[in-house]
Parts: structure tokens; C-alpha cells; sequence
């Protein structure tokens, strides 16, 4: 990466922006895919934070990386992933106040941008982190999701759900209710607490999904020392996550072809015991094509906006 170009004319670069719900990433590429610069701003759910303040957060973010690249705006062409763009009516509001950043743009969701990761942009991308989601396009261009639903009404297998499933058995444990388990002893010491009754009070204080989200990677380690609790909870999390994934991949008309996956998120691109189960469950219900694990989404579809320019 380099930011001392030498003026050169901004239809030689193209943007990636990954705009979630606590920051957003922009990374500028030149005509081969190197980058070039890359900037950070705030949240640019507007959902979340209004329009006015994510649309700045977007654009604070493509200008730096744009001035670090050695160039300005207007780019050749970007890719644009926001969180909260779901609707066709997200896009009617947003992409006026966005279209100056590239001489094409294309706004999507988010998690679409590990698409960009895939041949022809076609495919399932399945995401576990604090949330969990899959979504998929089709080579025609057809689109669908599964899950996606947050912590209440659904985020099966994701980082939340096994942190909350593992406190259920931790509790279920100190009551008398479930099966002995490393988790209860490994929770309190991560939280630094002495007893089980003190969960209550640091798990309602503020109810921070989180930090319940981030006791996953306990579960996944007390699971490969063969707990039998974390084991039933990571075994679960998998079956989920294949499933919301094939859910996806048949309603593409994936059932007699290799299914492409793009997989991203923590859990997913950290553990690779617990990618390698997910996949190997996904597995059972379709041959698996071309498997990306995507570790950077705005580079990825920086790299993909390329062809958007193409004539």
C-alpha cells in the first residue's frame, strides 16, 4: 500500500466500502487490484445513526482513502455494502447522496460484499459473528437471504446465540438442573466473578450482546476438550449455519450444481475448526464449489468494482 502517487487521474482507481454497523472501511485499488489507500469513519447504518451521519461517515471515508491513493473523487467505479440497505427503497434514498464517489456504483447490503469474493459474483455468502446471516445471488442476478434476524427473533449460530446457550448451561449447571460443565467455572473467570448468582446482574446491567457474543471462543476450546454441554452447543451453532446456507443455496436452484460459498464474520474466520464443521455439515445437502474465506470485504469488492467499469 502507498499513499505518494503522483496525481494520478481518479478513472485509474476504484473503491470498496464495507459500511457496518459500528464502522466503516473504504479501500482504494488500482486497474490490477493493488491497493493503494484505505480510511476509516463511523457507522454508516442509517437506520442506526440517520442518514445525514452515514452518509458522511461514507463519504469522510471514500475521500481519505482516495487522498491517501494520491487522487480525488469521482473514481472510476465503487462498490458500495451498507449495512440496513435492504429494501429497494433503501437504495432510492441513499444512492443520490453516494453517486458522486464513483462513475458507477453499486449499493448493496453489507454482507453481499463477500460476493465480490466469488466467480461472477453468484453464490451463497454465510456470515457468523456477533449476528449471523446468509445471503446469495444467482448468475441471472436473482437474490434471497436466510436469517439475518437479530438476537431476539433469530442470529442461529452466531457468536450471541452460542454465548447465550452457553450461560443457559452454565446456570443449568450451578442450579443442579443440567450436566456438569466447564463453562460455568470458565464464564466467571472470564468475567471476573466469584459465584454463578452474580451472572444475573452482569448479564441484565446492560444487556451487552457483545460481550455475550464474545464468549464463543470459550465454548468452541471447552468443545475440543470434549465437554459435553459446549460440544451440544457448537454442534448446534454448525447444523444452523449449514442450514440458513442451503436454505439460500436451493432457492438459487443451487441442488444439482456445486454450491460457491463466500464465508466471513469472526467465528467463521477465526476458528477454523468451527469453519471446517460448518462446511462439512453444509456438505451433506450439496457438493461444494469454490470456497472463499473473506478477511477483508472492502478489498475484495474493490477489487470486483474493476469490472464494473468495464465497457
Amino acid at each position: 500500500m502507498s499513499g505518494d502517487t503522483d496525481t494520478v487521474p481518479p478513472d485509474c482507481f476504484y473503491l470498496g466500502v464495507d459500511g457496518g454497523g459500528s464502522k466503516t472501511l473504504a479501500i482504494v485499488v488500482d486497474a490490477h487490484g493493488n491497493e493503494h489507500g484505505r480510511a476509516v469513519a463511523g457507522s454508516a447504518n442509517y437506520s442506526a445513526v440517520g442518514l445525514e451521519r452515514a452518509v458522511a461517515h461514507v463519504l469522510a471515508a471514500a475521500e481519505e482513502a482516495a487522498r491517501a491513493a494520491g487522487t480525488c473523487l469521482p473514481l472510476a467505479a465503487a462498490w458500495l455494502g451498507l449495512a440496513g440497505v435492504d429494501r429497494p427503497a433503501d437504495h432510492t434514498i441513499l444512492l443520490p447522496h453516494l453517486s458522486s464517489l464513483a462513475n458507477a456504483v453499486h449499493l448493496t447490503n453489507d454482507a453481499e460484499l463477500l460476493l465480490s469474493a466469488l466467480p461472477g459474483q453468484a453464490g451463497v455468502v454465510l456470515i457468523a459473528g456477533t449476528g449471523s446471516i446468509a445471503v446469495g445471488r444467482s448468475s441471472r442476478g436473482a437474490t434471497t437471504r436466510a436469517g439475518g434476524w437479530g438476537h431476539i427473533l433469530g442470529d442461529e449460530g452466531s457468536g450471541y446465540d452460542i454465548g447465550r446457550r452457553a450461560l443457559v448451561a452454565a446456570t443449568r449447571f450451578a442450579d443442579g438442573r443440567g450436566e456438569p460443565t466447564l463453562l460455568l467455572p470458565r464464564i466467571l473467570r472470564a468475567w471476573h466473578l466469584t459465584e454463578a448468582n452474580e451472572l444475573i446482574s452482569h448479564v441484565y446491567y446492560d444487556e451487552d450482546k457483545a460481550a455475550i457474543a464474545r464468549l464463543a471462543p470459550l465454548v468452541l476450546q471447552a468443545a475440543r476438550e470434549d465437554d459435553h454441554a459446549a460440544r451440544r452447543i457448537v454442534r448446534r451453532a454448525a447444523i444452523e449455519l449449514a442450514l440458513a446456507a442451503v436454505t439460500v443455496g436451493n432457492r438459487l436452484a443451487y441442488r444439482a450444481a456445486p454450491l460457491p460459498i463466500a464465508l466471513g464474520g469472526s467465528l467463521l474466520l477465526q476458528d477454523a475448526g468451527f469453519r471446517a464443521d460448518v462446511l462439512r455439515a453444509i456438505s451433506r445437502h450439496h457438493l461444494l464449489g469454490d470456497i472463499a474465506v473473506v478477511e477483508q470485504p472492502a478489498f475484495s469488492a474493490a477489487q470486483a468494482a474493476i469490472a464494473l467499469a468495464a465497457p
